[in-house]
């Protein structure tokens, strides 16, 4: 899929911005064969010609809005993680890591753009290559970086820290997402459910991941 048209604005623009909060109202409303272009000039209150010279296409506006979300949930994932401490408990941080990465990625916004990327697969199948590149991927990335540190600690042992990885990251999110994407947001769990299941994971990665316990 050609990501041509969009221009290289700074995403501090004020009228960049108003396009993208519209866009993303609109598309995830109304999905992408529902949006045009008029609609979110109006919505972000410019003209449909600034709309084009700000990303040239729906297509390439449709693709900003799929990278900035998931990148932006990424983000309040990862870069709001606090450092283990020498005196840490690690099972209590794990949790505590999974409960704040499941709550935003089960947030109802990126359930629903979640659902419309797969419903748009056929039509952009470069689309589902955004959000797995800026979700599941990056997020076991991370979690393999984290890993790294406390494999060398002697924290977690049985599997190099990328297999760890993989495991830990579907362990905590597969049910949860599946659910709540097959069922709608009134399966997304709440805090108690939420914590029981977290616990559970971390629980069972720890079994096959952490330290001997003598």
């Amino acid at each position: 899929m050609a990501q041509t048209g969009a221009r290289p604005w700074a995403r501090s623009d004020e009228k960049h911005q108003a396009i993208v909060r519209a866009a993303r109202e609109v598309f995830l409303s109304n999905g992408y064969l529902g949006t045009n272009m008029d609609l979110i000039a109006s919505r972000s209150g410019v003209s449909k010609q600034t709309v084009y010279t700000h990303f040239g296409s729906k297509e390439a506006l449709f693709v900003e809005i799929v990278g900035s979300m998931t990148g932006d949930a990424g983000d309040r994932v990862h870069h709001e993680r606090p450092e283990l401490g020498d005196d840490a408990e690690l099972e209590a941080y794990l949790r505590g890591f999974a409960e704040r990465q499941l709550r935003i990625v089960t947030e109802p916004e990126l359930l629903q753009l979640r659902r419309l990327v797969i419903g748009e697969v056929g039509r952009f199948p470069e689309l589902a290559k955004v959000l797995y590149e800026r979700g599941p991927q990056r997020a076991i990335g991370e979690l393999t970086a984290m890993f790294e540190v406390l494999h060398e600690r002697g924290l977690l042992t049985g599997a190099e820290p990328a297999e760890a990885a993989e495991w830990f990251n579907w362990l905590v999110m597969a049910a949860p997402l599946n659910r709540a994407m097959m069922l709608g947001d009134a399966a997304v769990p709440g805090d108690d459910e939420l914590r029981r299941h977290v616990a559970a994971a971390v629980r069972i990665f720890l079994t096959a991941f952490g330290p001997p316990r003598g």
